[in-house]
């Protein structure tokens, strides 16, 4: 079983305007509300896999209420921490080609609610085999609160993969107890490193040599249409996709962590974890729901996708 982490989840409220029109009242005909966040986009994907998955992290309020429904109706498995706070909107306005994004920042937790999901989430991972830990932290939790995660995981002995950003990571990586993997794309790469990392393989093989990724087994540095190159143990790979028409790429990162979970969960080789990573990202891209993939097309793009081994 594979535990999917969402620390601050959201509905995702998706509004289609013709023409956004400022200080004046748009009307909106048709609306999509979704349960979101990066770990249940995970999920989903994981559960389209045929994977064992479940669900957990912090929901409150009729907001949160409604996660749940969401999941329950496509019988994902979740088990979250129920607070009273309401849990947030987060909504995109798509108008003339663009997209203007509006995010509540969520609850705000209390130290006795922090230390409350520590415990369930201890005892949720008893049973599980891999443990993904996706996306930012609410209010009130400290930046080195998924590293309580990843020693609690070490205790268990439990592999973690953990796609997260900014301080959050930083702080996973300083610890002493690594993730088992992580998966940032260029920009999270950039951001950690503290200067434009080029997508180069001479410049990514030194970069990944750093001592802050020392003893985490795998780095999959996720490259948008050129694939994705990543260290393995103290192996590195380049790793090619095929082009293909993009509909909709938001969660495909998280899709790609999906995939990448079901495959080691499965104890296949280093090609097929990859090529299953990319695949599953690449099926999300050519889909206009978030966190969704056509199963059906997975062994055709499967094929396509290219691993070479980097001396």
């Amino acid at each position: 079983m594979i535990v999917a982490v969402t620390m601050n989840p959201s509905v995702d409220i998706s509004y289609p305007l013709n023409r956004f029109k400022f200080d004046d009242v748009n009307r909106v005909e048709s609306v999509s509300k979704t349960a979101g966040g990066k770990g249940l986009n995970v999920a989903r994907v994981i559960a389209q896999m045929k994977e064992d998955v479940i669900c957990t992290g912090v929901v409150g309020g009729t907001i949160g209420d409604y996660i749940v429904q969401q999941l329950d109706g496509r019988h994902i498995r979740n088990d979250f921490l129920r607070i009273e706070s309401e849990s947030r909107n987060c909504i995109a306005i798509l108008h003339e080609g663009m997209q203007t994004e509006i995010l509540e920042s969520g609850p705000t937790l209390s130290e006795q609610e922090g230390i409350a999901f520590l415990e369930k989430f201890e005892g949720l991972i008893t049973s599980a085999s891999l443990v993904t830990i996706s996306g930012s932290l609410p209010k009130g939790l400290p930046t080195h609160y998924y590293c309580k995660m990843i020693e609690i995981s070490h205790k268990k002995g439990k592999r973690v993969i953990v796609d997260s950003s900014g301080e959050s990571l930083k702080q996973v990586l300083m610890h002493e107890k690594k993730p088992f993997a992580i998966k940032p794309n260029t920009a999270e790469f950039s951001q950690l490193m503290g200067f434009e990392v080029e997508a180069e393989i001479i410049d990514l093989k030194r970069t990944l040599s750093h001592k802050i990724f020392e003893g985490i087994e795998w780095i999959v540095v996720s490259m948008g249409s050129k694939g994705a190159f990543v260290k393995h143990g103290t192996d590195y790979y380049q790793v090619t996709i095929p082009e293909i028409d993009v509909v909709n790429p938001v969660g495909s990162g998280d899709a790609t962590v999906a995939g990448f979970s079901v495959a080691l969960n499965r104890n296949q080789n280093v090609a097929t974890v990859l090529k299953t990573a990319m695949t599953t990202g690449m099926l999300n891209t050519m889909e206009a729901g978030t966190g969704y993939i056509n199963k059906n097309k997975f062994k055709q793009y499967f094929d396509f996708v290219k691993v070479e081994k980097i001396d």
